[in-house]
């Protein structure tokens, strides 16, 4: 940096917020917690559809029943469900030596075995926004598990 840093913006980004030395959160430097919640169901149906646009599909795939079946998925657990389920095509392809598009067959396979990631993390978000939460940094984590039943 040099002496003068106009237009230098810092941005962090962490999953851990309250692991950061409160020295790092005070005014003029990462003073701004922003949270951002797990994809509700239409933007899960906009990712997977953004996923499987570029493979071989059938077109059986019912992406809103997908979307409805993966509450709390991350846009990443969402990315390892449809890799699951193109292994579970690509093992069918080598057993029948003919391609085999990924169905819905697959996807609710995938599902049987894939889980979210982001119910671990609410848990222990909920407990740093219940009890140390003296400046109000995860009033937005209370908002959201209280509108989602998971308080």
């Amino acid at each position: 940096f040099a002496q003068n840093n106009t237009g230098v913006l810092i941005l962090g980004a962490t999953n851990v917020p309250w692991a950061l030395d409160p020295a790092f959160r005070r005014p003029g430097r990462f003073d701004r917690v922003l949270f951002v919640p797990p994809p509700d169901r239409a933007a899960r149906e906009a990712v997977l559809r953004i996923l499987l646009n570029e493979r071989p599909v059938a077109p059986d795939i019912d992406l809103r029943f997908i979307a409805d079946k993966t509450s709390g998925f991350s846009g990443a657990d969402l990315r390892n469900l449809v890799e699951t389920a193109a292994d579970e095509a690509i093992e069918e392809s080598l057993s029948t030596e003919s391609e085999v598009p990924i169905s819905q067959a697959h996807l609710l396979a995938a599902l049987r075995e894939v889980r979210p990631t982001t119910l671990e993390w609410l848990t222990t978000a909920r407990n740093y926004a219940r009890y140390a939460n003296e400046a109000g940094h995860y009033d937005e984590v209370l908002q959201f598990l209280k509108q989602h039943g998971k308080n």
